[in-house]
């Protein structure tokens, strides 16, 4: 199978293009074994280490050489006054930007006074590799001093998973040829104006606007509130100076060594030292290790914020560096045993595939009160804010996986509802509506048009947590608190929409909002839109029904707390029976929203791939004019809500947009690759998946050095479960249709529902089934019902793997094509005639 170049942003692209004899196969792994800083933006988020709460970009410890300089605390933010250049009642007027945390990672080697600087030095061996099993960053490499002497310094890096607030970092240097004066520089260093001591500025901070990237400031941002340093400990304290949280992070250095040492130390408001200068003796080893902790409040004072920091020492001393290693590797055991996606035989897939799905527990795992950032903790791209890529993407996987995990991240939802309620107020509608980018719980999109106006993160976030209401049956999470979001947003929709005749028949319309596709703005029944809302109604109905007689205390108070009554349920049915859902019996395809077919279609396939993404090279207005489509928005509802479309429905609709989706957006390839594979399109169906695995590990959209792109890892997940497993889980039934990859001979992964986790396995002729840990569960295959049971496997013999369809649609299909009024279906690529680059918000010429 080959993958197209339009899959992958206009250019020609296969796994082979990277280069294996630096990243070598390892499917326990990330390795690399040849230096190079070419790519160092990129390498940065590949590495990067985070459980969820402290990120670390595969930065160098001994910095000076970086693209963006790294060290994030989830949620820690400084808020900032939105400028519009024309301001109107309702507009977000205050921004968050995630901010760079003071930076405790520098570790600085001297050999002879020489210090040394990767991109400078001379590297005769190294290599570099991220565990997957252990959660660690290592590097080991040989350098050769300017005197001639040989040096072995190994490093390792380690964000724990058991211990929320606490880092591992060790440095070990040892003289292979003859013996030497070194200093090991430990430091504690703010960042936070984009340079470090030696003046360096981040290459990221050189690039000019770009709508992904996250904001700089110009004040000072940290103010110094605390200070203390001894031997072995440091620690710094901060007041944030506009959003007024407050951070403390401090660090503890112990040093093994058979050579004579001498320590030191020096402290400032943003530079804290802890100096072993070592008389080195030919292959007697010396070992540094730095245990640090970060703790970060929205209300509390530092001096607070320090004792914990001294609690959490204390409890690593207690634990040690060998015992924090046996936690993580524990840990991540079990992490894997609950998701690992096995594809026997396949190992550039395997590793590129569990790569995803560590990066997926690394953004969440320990996020607990704070969403997932776009990004993650891997880079500071859209500004560390939260979307609705969470739900749809991130929680599919959390919830089938690590229900504790997903809970967190519903819970911050519920947390965020008095904004919602207050920014539904501003928009003239009941209910509560959520903020469509936020850290805080604030909208923080200046550009309503594609931020704000995508209401439908209300049903997105409803069905979060009707995806893991299926796959837990958490009902005390649901009466108690989960039902508050359900009903508000039901809400939302009810007072948003309108009634309508049409052909004699009264029709419930939602107008002036945005579906997924960012390319088309502001319309009339978004196809997408209206079925999510539609789905959330209805499960506003079904979930009140179910704690009622599941939880009836909760559920009393749950109405009373909500005010609902049976009027207002009735009202809701209603609504969802009545919802427009568009289809234009013409083309015998759902429009994307009323107007979509009006327009005339981009040319996708031959826009030059130097004219991509669009958004970045022509005016959003010029991309309204067309039928072209940033991300599956229909296709996206096709997958969303199977059960609402038949399967030539599906098959007219995917055929239509296909050619139309540039997949600009990460989002996108791994949805059409699901749906792709539902009606046929299996070749195609395999090649979107492929640039949906290597889109950070190719960087393939040419943004990876801002960060992961983590929504894209839990699409990948969905991809091989949904698309490849064939899953859809309607009101909590599993079924299966299983489209095995051609190339493929097993395909296997566990979920878990109730309690109860099942490892299936699909293979060419079989569907197996297998509990690993629990009693027994109930799902479908194609037709046939089955119910599995701790010993006793369940076998399903499988009559091939669905329909097949040669080739793609094509976008010359489209043309010839009349509308209903007998206008001509017409496709062309609009003529930029100049472009005048922006820089740091200056026109130049």
């Amino acid at each position: 199978m080959t993958t197209s170049g339009r899959l992958a942003l206009g250019r020609e692209w296969s796994p082979t293009d990277i280069d294996r004899t630096r990243f070598r196969i390892d499917e326990w792994g990330l390795r690399e074994d040849r230096f190079n800083v070419d790519d160092i933006g990129i390498t940065e988020t590949l590495f990067a280490v985070s459980n969820g709460y402290i990120g670390f970009r595969g930065n160098f410890s001994e910095g000076r050489s970086s693209y963006e300089q790294g060290t994030y605390v989830s949620g820690l933010h400084e808020t900032w006054e939105i400028r519009h250049a024309e301001e109107a009642f309702g507009f977000a007027k205050v921004g968050q930007s995630m901010i760079n945390a003071p930076d405790a990672r520098p570790i600085r080697v001297y050999v002879d006074d020489e210090p040394f600087i990767p991109d400078k030095a001379e590297i005769v061996d190294y290599h570099r590799r991220l565990d997957f099993r252990t959660g660690q960053l290592t590097r080991d490499l040989v350098w050769r001093t300017p005197a001639g002497k040989r040096v072995r310094i190994t490093s390792s890096r380690l964000v724990s998973f058991t211990q929320r607030h606490l880092a591992l970092l060790t440095l070990t240097v040892t003289m292979l040829e003859g013996d030497a004066p070194i200093a090991i520089s430990c430091q504690i260093m703010n960042r936070q104006d984009g340079e470090d001591d030696f003046g360096v500025r981040q290459h990221a901070l050189g690039k000019g606007i770009e709508p992904r990237k996250a904001k700089q400031f110009e004040h000072r941002v940290f103010l110094p509130r605390y200070r203390m340093q001894n031997d072995q400990r440091s620690v710094l304290g901060y007041r944030v100076a506009e959003s007024g949280q407050t951070i403390a992070v401090a660090a503890d250095h112990l040093i093994e060594t058979r050579n004579a040492y001498r320590s030191s130390h020096t402290i400032t408001d943003d530079l804290a030292r802890n100096v072993f200068e070592v008389d080195a003796r030919e292959g007697v080893p010396t070992t540094v290790t730095k245990l640090v902790t970060y703790h970060t409040s929205n209300g509390y004072p530092v001096q607070e914020l320090v004792d914990r920091c001294v609690r959490s020492l204390s409890r690593a001393h207690e634990y040690g560096a060998d015992g924090l290693r046996r936690q993580q590797r524990r840990w991540l055991d079990a992490f894997w045993e609950r998701s690992d996606v096995r594809i026997p035989g396949q190992p550039v897939i395997q590793q590129a595939v569990r790569w995803n799905l560590f990066q997926l527990i690394q953004a969440s795992a320990r996020a607990e009160g704070w969403g997932v950032p776009a990004k993650g903790l891997t880079g500071s791209g859209y500004s560390g804010h939260y979307f609705w890529d969470t739900e749809v993407f991130v929680l599919p996987f959390l919830s089938y996986t690590n229900p504790d995990v997903a809970r967190n991240a519903l819970r911050f939802r519920v947390q965020m509802l008095p904004q919602a309620r207050q920014r539904a107020e501003q928009l003239g509608v009941e209910g509560a509506l959520f903020p469509w980018r936020t850290i805080n719980g604030e909208e923080s999109s200046a550009y309503y048009a594609a931020g704000t106006a995508q209401y439908h993160l209300d049903a997105d976030i409803t069905y979060a947590i009707a995806k893991y209401m299926g796959a837990t049956s958490d009902y005390e999470f649901l009466a108690r608190e989960a039902i508050d979001v359900v009903v508000e947003t039901a809400r939302m929709w009810a007072s948003l929409g309108f009634w309508r005749g049409k052909n004699g028949e009264r029709s419930f319309n939602i107008h002036g909002v945005t579906g997924p596709d960012e390319y088309t703005t502001v319309v009339n029944n978004n196809l997408f839109t209206n079925a999510m809302a539609q789905f959330n109604l209805r499960y506003a109905v079904s979930a009140l029904e179910q704690i009622s007689q599941l939880r009836p205390d909760d559920a009393l108070r749950a109405r009373e707390r909500l005010g609902v009554t049976d009027d207002e349920i009735r009202r809701w049915e209603l609504i969802a029976d009545r919802m427009e859902l568009p289809f234009d019996e013409h083309f015998g395809i759902h429009p994307q929203d009323e107007q979509f077919l009006n327009r005339e279609i981009w040319d996708v396939e031959n826009t030059p791939p130097e004219q991509r993404p669009l958004l970045l090279h022509f005016h959003p207005l010029v991309i309204y004019r067309f039928q072209v489509v940033k991300q599956a928005d229909v296709v996206l509802a096709l997958y969303l809500r199977s059960d609402l479309f038949s399967d030539a429905e599906k098959r007219a609709d995917f055929e239509y947009y296909e050619p139309l989706t540039t997949g600009d957006s990460t989002l996108s390839a791994g949805v059409q690759s699901i749906v792709a594979a539902e009606v046929g399109y299996q070749e195609l169906a395999y090649d979107h998946f492929m640039c949906s695995l290597f889109t950070d590990l190719d960087n393939l959209h040419r943004n990876t050095e801002d960060g992961a792109h983590i929504a894209s890892a839990g699409g990948i997940w969905s991809t091989i479960v949904s698309g490849f497993g064939g899953l859809r889980d309607v009101g909590g039934v599993l079924r299966f249709d299983p489209r095995l990859p051609a190339g493929w001979q097993e395909l296997s992964f566990p979920l878990a529902q109730a309690g109860t986790r099942v490892r299936f396995t699909v293979t060419r002729d079989t569907f197996f089934a297998e509990v690993e840990e629990g009693t027994q569960l109930t799902f479908w295959v194609r037709a046939q019902r089955f119910v599995v049971r701790a010993g006793e496997p369940v076998s399903v013999v499988l009559d091939g793997q669905g329909p097949i369809i040669e080739g793609e649609p094509d976008i010359d299909q489209l043309e010839g094509f009349r509308r209903e009024d007998g206008t001509l279906l017409t496709t062309s690529i609009p003529v930029v005639t100049s472009e005048i680059p922006i820089v740091h918000g200056s026109v130049s010429a």
